[in-house]
């Protein structure tokens, strides 16, 4: 090419990036302040939102959930006497910073419109202090949460410093919560049972889940979840359990993809098991290092309560692997952890770090099974436990691992999973 040419199109390239334009939505025309949460702590006033993927395409002109970023939106009215300032750290320790995201969506050769997105992105910044007698508004950029999150706010000044705590439901993925499904059976048909009434029914329940035709056992149901959605939801989202997908067409490929390129994708389906010939109202997992390793929770809700609080039965299982099988449509399945009481051990012990804990018991109804003379789930893995289910009763105040006490029931024996003395 001669050099001439070059010189024009360079020039030309140049002309182009100086004038391209960057024209976001105005933040007042995006409602998402609609649904904000606030509280109030004496003369100070927080509220909060969590943008939905579009509203942050909008508002800041790039795909944040390309990036697995999320914008929150913080609100502080002051109406002390002393200015605060926001700790962004407590609501991620790995948050980014205004510039860092301006920067992934700067364009090569566009001067003029990187110098747009960077001063926008500066402007929206959640910007300390929050002086005395006033009121700031901003964003904080997060690591993405695509179905529920905890927002903590901390605000520090001289004088003092004071704590707030939201739980926030994300609108967007194709998921069930445990508020949806607790209004499922009518206040009439619920059962309140006394603390021995609940010991007895909770050892009648079946041992194991079920194929959907009734006729196969599969999992056991080796889990109890006593308490509704609002003592439920700020534990499981505090200890990082995600609500998985629907099986659809775009929960599959997402899937697919996480299988095979290991992309970011906590919120995979989970196959169906059956309880009393439905399958399970409501699944969470703890996902790992890929979509081969995570814990499985399956809840049912039953007619019982307790403490006027709602009575789950579950099953909990920890994927270790992906095998073989001629169980399933595709020939691959998830490999389970046979041992599954060490999996029902550590769902314990992460709900003792929950805040919201208050009891644990264990019930009989699952039946022994040892390491030599294994059960079989559904797709053949085997699996060998003590027979009994956890219980865990959970509360809405605030309690640290010394506080929870146990249910005066049976607790689980010391025993060989390599014999069956």
């Amino acid at each position: 090419m001669p050099p001439l040419k070059k010189i024009a199109i360079i020039i030309f390239i140049l002309t182009i990036s100086g004038c391209a334009s960057f024209n976001p939505t105005p933040v007042s025309d995006v409602g998402f302040t609609e649904r904000a949460l606030s509280q109030k702590d004496n003369n100070i006033r927080v509220s909060v939102a969590v943008l939905t993927n579009e509203e942050g395409k909008a508002i800041f002109g790039i795909n944040l959930g390309l990036r697995f970023i999320q914008a929150v939106w913080v609100e502080i009215e002051n109406n002390d006497d002393h200015p605060y300032w926001l700790i962004s750290s407590a609501l991620d320790p790995e948050y980014f910073s205004p510039q860092e995201v301006a920067y992934s969506g700067h364009r090569l050769l566009q001067r003029s419109y990187n110098n747009q997105i960077d001063e926008h992105f500066e402007a929206l910044d959640f910007q300390n202090p929050i002086t005395a007698h006033s009121t700031h508004s901003g964003f904080i950029f997060v690591n993405l949460d695509e179905d529920e999150k905890e927002l903590d706010i901390d605000l520090i000044s001289k004088q003092e410093t004071k704590f707030f705590d939201f739980y926030i439901q994300i609108p967007g993925l194709k998921t069930h919560t445990l508020a949806e499904i607790e209004k499922k059976i009518p206040e009439e048909d619920r059962i309140n049972l006394t603390d021995d009434e609940l010991r007895l029914e909770l050892s009648q329940f079946p041992c194991c889940t079920t194929s959907e035709d009734g006729e196969s056992m599969g999992d056991p149901l080796n889990l109890v979840i006593i308490g509704n959605s609002n003592h439920l939801f700020p534990p499981f989202v505090r200890r990082e359990w995600h609500s998985t997908e629907d099986n659809y067409l775009g929960s599959i490929w997402k899937t697919i993809n996480s299988f095979l390129f290991g992309k970011h994708y906590r919120y995979s389906p989970v196959s169906s098991l059956y309880y009393n010939g439905r399958k399970q109202d409501i699944a969470l997992q703890k996902a790992r290092g890929s979509i081969h390793q995570r814990n499985h929770l399956r809840l049912w809700l039953t007619p019982f309560r307790y403490q006027n609080k709602d009575v789950w039965i579950g099953q909990i299982s920890r994927d270790i692997g992906v095998r073989f099988t001629t169980h399933t449509p595709t020939f691959t399945t998830h490999k389970i952890d046979a041992d599954i009481d060490e999996t029902r051990t550590a769902f314990v012990e992460d709900m003792l770090f929950s805040q919201g804990l208050k009891m644990i018991g264990f019930v009989g109804g699952v039946g022994l099974s040892t390491h030599e003379k294994p059960n079989h789930n559904l797709t053949g893995d085997p699996y060998f436990t003590d027979g009994l289910r956890a219980v865990l009763e959970f509360d809405r105040r605030p309690s640290n691992v010394e506080d929870v006490r146990f249910f005066d029931w049976a607790v689980p024996p010391h025993r060989s999973i390599y014999s069956d003395d």
